[in-house]
């Protein structure tokens, strides 16, 4: 199981204009990746594979006009190559109706006029954590970071992320095993003619009704405990002129 976690980053002027190279780089190679498949596709040419696409990339970055390729990670590239195929791959689920969720499209060119760019790092790019917080990524350098919590293990990858309103994030994704948790006992659903009954977990004597509005407050975000919630309110003394009847007025009759 994965789970993400997500800090703001604080990047020098420096350090921005290395992430701004590595997003048009990632861009630029995903676009090619996606063009060589459309051409092979329109072309009646089998699916060309990751692995021709990465020798394809090899042999253009030796060249002088993609020479500047070279100065952003390797492993960011390789991920911007990967992306058009995982594109594909929920293309082709989707469409073959075995993928859950609505309808996905094929796969768009992106454009360096989008708000939001973003590059992957994977744990063989070697990214750290240092001793003094700071996120250190290959080719960027060391990104101060605000750290609301610890991370709970060392991130399989790190995708960084530019938004609309030009903001740095860091969502580390953490490799985590599943855990099933034991059963409750809070006795299965009951017929409507029991309207109360006992926990057989805490002894708690509970009421369908209280139950029913407990549920309704947790819908509306309100830290309620179902379990311990009193059952019915108990008798109270009634306050001082609520007991009798209402004084008669000096104009009524006796």
């Amino acid at each position: 199981m994965q789970l993400r976690y997500n800090y703001r980053l604080y990047p020098t002027p420096d350090q921005r204009a290395a992430l701004a190279k590595a997003f048009g780089c990632a861009r630029v190679v995903f676009n090619d990746g996606l063009r060589a498949r459309q051409e092979a596709h329109e072309a009646g040419l089998p699916y060309i594979t990751d692995a021709e696409l990465s020798a394809r990339l090899t042999a253009c970055k030796a060249t002088p006009e993609r020479a500047w390729l070279a100065d952003v990670s390797a492993v960011v590239l390789q991920q911007a190559l990967a992306d058009p195929n995982s594109a594909y791959r929920n293309f082709f689920a989707s469409a073959a109706g075995k993928r859950k969720g609505p309808k996905v499209a094929l796969p768009q060119f992106r454009s360096r006029k989008d708000r939001r760019q973003a590059v992957r790092f994977t744990a063989n790019a070697r990214f750290a954590v240092t001793r003094a917080g700071k996120l250190r990524l290959p080719k960027v350098g060391d990104v101060a970071v605000r750290w609301s919590r610890r991370l709970p293990s060392a991130p399989s990858s790190i995708t960084v992320i530019l938004d609309a309103a030009d903001r740095y994030f860091a969502s580390f994704v953490i490799e985590t095993d599943s855990v099933t948790l034991p059963g409750a006992g809070k006795d299965g659903p009951k017929p409507l003619h029991v309207r109360a009954w006992q926990c057989q977990a805490c002894r708690a004597w509970l009421d369908r009704d209280v139950n029913a509005a407990v549920n309704v407050a947790k819908a509306a975000g309100l830290a309620v405990s179902a379990c311990g919630a009193q059952v019915r309110p108990g008798p109270a003394l009634a306050q001082r002129g609520e007991a009798g009847t209402l004084p008669k007025s000096r104009g009524e009759a006796a």
